[in-house]
């Protein structure tokens, strides 16, 4: 990795016109994940080509699937069947995505071979034992290193059982991979949880023609079904989206659309505090395409007020937060954020890193167990690290919209493991960003 790719964002400037970000992470991940085990080739468009989600169709490839593309985001995936995965003598490496590691482990905890997961540095440092735990009780064998990190060394040939699990933290990836695991468990796989979490894996699901039940805050489904091959189109990445969001709402004279994004209610969390906050957002055509809620959503500045951020809200918005802070930290008052130590062991400790840029840039904020108060001042020029964490680095970018001076962010080459492009797409709606080594 270049770790070295410095950021030098200049201050002011407002944003305007018509942007399109990148496709959704989180459905491009689950797309070539079911298109590999569906029967039948399925062909996806607008497919997110960054380095996590390329990370999981080198890894379908490995495992014997013919995948062409990703060209100008479209892939087809020539599925092999649920049983048809092929063994291989490397291991699978998941660079830094961590979506990647959790859903697998589901999947390869069935497959009749052994495997091996690893990931970069920062992944192998992320917790698994909220997957590992739950897929043992199920009959799979996975061993990870003391501290319950990746590597994961998984056991094929174990037959796995239906479970019926009350997750301990609301948690996508846990849900998805337990459901994931399930497709190949005797019975019935049934999973509680304790608050609303993004449900692109069970909309996935019914689109490939596998029945999941949903009721109330329990999703349940049959093992031993089939996928069936079938299109996607993915849309724009509301996590993307949301930088956008934030920088609109902070720099004075800003009127932006963002067009073709994914509003999946499980979703727009950080539409619902940006409002809260006063925010002037607005959704427009909104339809369905593939199962999941499209819009193009309307964004003009405004002066915002510090909230203290609901917790129902937390869940649908946890990726988002480095972006939302920054909103605080341009807002009269102050924000509080409670219920979301979750955010310490995202890409980086997102609530410790915030923090710390923060205060290099002038603005008073105080960390706590499971979240942050910030005051809401004048941004300062400042040099802060985003510690190799893609949405970190994007958030003092747009904290440049309202800085005194020059933000300079550094350690940003995993900008692009979510965002391709990002550097070009900004400054074409009005940032002064320069990327250097």
């Amino acid at each position: 990795m270049h770790n070295n790719i410095i950021f030098h964002a200049k201050p002011g400037g407002q944003l305007s016109g018509k942007i399109r970000v990148p496709g959704d992470k989180s459905i491009s991940h689950r797309s070539i994940m079911l298109g590999s085990l569906a029967e039948g080739t399925t062909h996806v468009q607008g497919f997110l080509d960054g380095e996590d989600c390329l990370a999981t169709l080198r890894v379908f490839r490995q495992l014997g699937v013919e995948i062409e593309g990703p060209d100008q985001g479209r892939v087809v995936i020539h599925g092999v069947g649920l049983h048809g995965l092929k063994a291989t003598d490397q291991s699978l490496d998941l660079g830094n995505s961590g979506t990647s590691m959790r859903l697998l482990s589901g999947l390869m905890a069935a497959q009749s071979f052994d495997v091996e997961l690893l990931g970069d540095a920062s992944l192998n440092k992320r917790p698994m034992r909220r997957v590992t735990e739950p897929l043992a009780q199920m009959g799979a064998v996975i061993e990870a290193t003391e501290t319950g990190t990746p590597p994961l060394k998984i056991k094929g040939g174990q037959r796995l059982k239906a479970i019926d699990y009350v997750m301990p933290v609301a948690s996508a990836q846990v849900k998805s991979c337990l459901l994931l695991a399930g497709m190949y468990a005797d019975g019935q796989t049934c999973i509680t949880e304790p608050a609303p979490t993004r449900d692109h894996t069970e909309r996935m699901l019914r689109g490939f023609g596998y029945p999941v039940e949903t009721r109330d805050n329990r999703i349940c489904l049959q093992g031993g079904g089939c996928l069936k091959a079938t299109d996607i189109d993915v849309p724009s990445d509301i996590s993307s989206a949301a930088f956008f969001l934030v920088g609109a709402s902070i720099a004075q004279g800003s009127d932006l659309w963002l067009e073709h994004v994914g509003v999946n209610p499980t979703r727009t969390g950080v539409i619902d505090i940006l409002r809260l906050m006063g925010a002037q957002i607005s959704l427009h055509n909104q339809h369905e395409v593939g199962g999941e809620a499209v819009a193009d959503i309307h964004v003009v500045s405004s002066k915002l007020k510090g909230i203290t951020i609901p917790e129902e809200l937390v869940p649908l918005a946890i990726d988002e937060f480095p972006a939302v802070f920054i909103a605080a930290a341009c807002a009269e008052g102050e924000t509080r954020l409670t219920g979301a130590e979750e955010l310490r062991v995202k890409e980086s400790d997102r609530i410790q890193v915030m923090a710390d840029g923060l205060q290099a840039c002038g603005i008073v904020a105080e960390p706590t167990p499971d979240g942050i108060i910030i005051q809401g001042g004048q941004l300062q020029a400042g040099r802060v690290s985003s510690h190799g964490d893609h949405r970190i680095a994007m958030s003092f970018a747009m904290a440049a919209l309202c800085s005194q001076g020059e933000i300079v962010i550094e350690d940003c080459a995993n900008v692009d493991t979510s965002f391709p492009g990002f550097v070009s797409l900004a400054n074409s709606a009005g940032l002064n960003i320069k990327a250097g080594a």
